[in-house]
């Protein structure tokens, strides 16, 4: 019981000392000029005398409660040990320590208030910018971290609490009193502001939000920082895909430029830096262009042209490719409704789908709508696939495809004989046409190999009655072998570039030099047809 008095009164001592300290100091600095530093201590004192004021309160309730719990008969000593201990335990709780970045209460926080509530619905808030923009300027990644936090602070209602669980990543507890629901409305809110642009100094830096929505039940076995651990993870294995697919670089340099990559890219089109060419496709029987490939292409105003072939997949990385994929496929459609109202009817347009476009339950409404808007028929749209992304989820596939093929929509698949499918899923997904991938076209006149697959592959669209293009053909060599051996449709640098709009309506109309390039020479047929008199 002593050392319980004195452990009272040990607050008190402490409390008159600093209170004498600060008066003694008070008083010198009034005999000398009062100067910004001598009025910024006496502040500086009196907070921190407050503050240990506040401390006294609670450890002294804290006792009071001890005290009761010792002098009761049913009370023994060491339930009132154990009573300080948890009171103690709450007071560290509520003075633990900022981080220095964001000022929200640190991991330790959140998991105490998550164990006192026993369950309840937990939000996770990963800023994938921080450890990017950390590696090769930390200062400018906590910059604007601290700024996405303190945007965070703002939309979140008081009665939320908020921590920094881990580098970059926040934890939001709804408790629970918040239905599912309304917790996952809330956090779709908080994605879309979230996402806006934050300014730091000259530079404008979109940030990538990614989120997760868990439910945290005690009862289930899982205590609140193996749980927390758990959602957390599921960030690092969505970023451990991305790493096998080469998004993430390590050294500094190179992940500055990739960086810088992807907020240009994410502002491509609102810059109207985006276009799209057109290259044609052949009909050499017919002996004219049926349509034309939409092909992306970029300018940017700081990086130039950039290559497709560098920022696609950064695209399908970042998950821009649906936002992307949408402008793509409106601006297609707009442009064969231009070149209708030019006189150039009987066009089709391909346009390529990337395999998150075709996981999206409502690309045929997409499909639908833009077509609508144009006032353009569904048969002047041709939807392209790769091989392996099409026969991914044969049995979701399916279904896209018979909603496009309802609406008059053709449907190809490109690149094939990359993908190593069976033949009985192409004729189950019922393409319209098969697109031979340029690896087996190029230099085919002299690889037999070669000669072999695509060989294949035109008697295979002969059988399922299924037409046939040969994409890339660049040589005359190629073109001839081929087109002697049955290949009707074409597609390559011998015919045209990919073109703007409006030099693809001159070469549409030029039927006189395409004429030269199809021509195979006097006596000599294709395969299956007539030499004309």
């Amino acid at each position: 019981m002593q050392r319980i008095a004195s452990f009272r009164t040990a607050p008190t001592v402490i409390l008159v000392t600093v209170a004498l300290a600060v008066g003694i100091l008070v008083a010198a600095s009034s005999v000398a000029p009062r100067t910004a530093a001598t009025v910024l201590f006496g502040i500086t004192a009196t907070l921190l005398l407050t503050w240990t004021w506040r401390l006294q309160r609670t450890v002294a309730r804290a006792l009071d409660q001890v005290q009761a719990a010792v002098d009761s008969d049913s009370a023994t000593l060491e339930d009132g040990i154990a009573a300080l201990g948890d009171r103690l335990a709450t007071v560290d709780y509520r003075l633990s320590p900022a981080h220095p970045v964001s000022g929200l209460p640190m991991r330790e926080a959140l998991l105490a208030q998550m164990a006192a509530d026993q369950r309840g619905i937990l939000g996770a808030i990963a800023f994938e910018d921080f450890e990017r923009l950390t590696a090769f300027d930390p200062a400018l990644g906590e910059r604007v971290f601290a700024a996405s936090v303190a945007r965070l602070r703002k939309m979140v209602p008081p009665t939320r609490f908020l921590a920094q669980v881990d580098r970059g990543h926040v934890g939001l507890w709804f408790g629970e009193q918040v239905a599912e629901a309304e917790a996952r409305a809330e956090l779709d809110a908080i994605s879309y502001a979230l996402g806006e642009a934050v300014i730091d100094e000259d530079r404008e830096i979109v940030p990538q939000v990614h989120l997760r929505l868990a439910t945290f039940d005690h009862a289930e076995g899982l205590n609140a920082g193996a749980f927390l651990a758990r959602t957390l993870a599921s960030f690092a294995l969505s970023r451990g895909a991305e790493a096998a697919a080469g998004v993430t670089v390590d050294h500094a340099e190179l992940a500055r430029d990739r960086y810088g990559l992807e907020q240009d890219l994410r502002q491509a089109i609102t810059r109207r830096e985006m276009r799209l060419e057109y290259q044609p496709l052949i009909d050499a029987v017919q002996g004219r262009v049926v349509g034309a490939e939409a092909l992306l292409r970029w300018t940017s105003a700081d990086r130039g042209t950039v290559s497709p072939t560098r920022f696609v997949p950064v695209m399908e990385a970042m998950g821009l490719a649906s936002e992307i994929g949408a402008w793509v496929l409106n601006t297609a459609v707009r442009g064969v409704a231009d070149w209708q109202a030019q006189g150039l009817r009987d066009l089709r347009v391909a346009v390529n789908v990337s395999g998150l476009q075709l996981e999206r339950d409502d690309l045929p409404i997409l499909v639908e709508r833009t077509l609508r808007r144009h006032r353009v028929l569904p048969a002047a749209l041709e939807i392209e696939l790769t091989e392996s992304v099409a026969t991914n989820d044969a049995d979701h596939c399916r279904r896209i495809f018979q909603q496009l093929r309802s609406m008059g929509v053709k449907l190809a698949v490109d690149d094939f004989g990359t993908g190593y499918s069976g033949f009985s899923s192409l004729r189950a997904l019922a393409f319209d046409k098969i697109k031979i991938d340029r690896e087996f076209v190029t230099g085919i006149d002299s690889r037999r190999d070669s000669q072999a697959i695509c060989q294949s592959i035109l008697a295979l669209g002969r059988g399922l009655g299924i037409k046939v293009l040969a994409e890339g053909v660049e040589r005359q060599a190629e073109y001839a072998w081929l087109r002697r051996h049955g290949c009707q449709h074409f597609q390559g640098y011998y015919f045209s570039r990919p073109l703007d709009p409006e030099r693809f309506a001159g070469f549409v109309r030029d039927t006189r030099s395409l004429g030269a390039l199809l021509s195979l020479g006097d006596g000599v047929q294709a395969q299956g047809e007539k030499v004309s008199a």
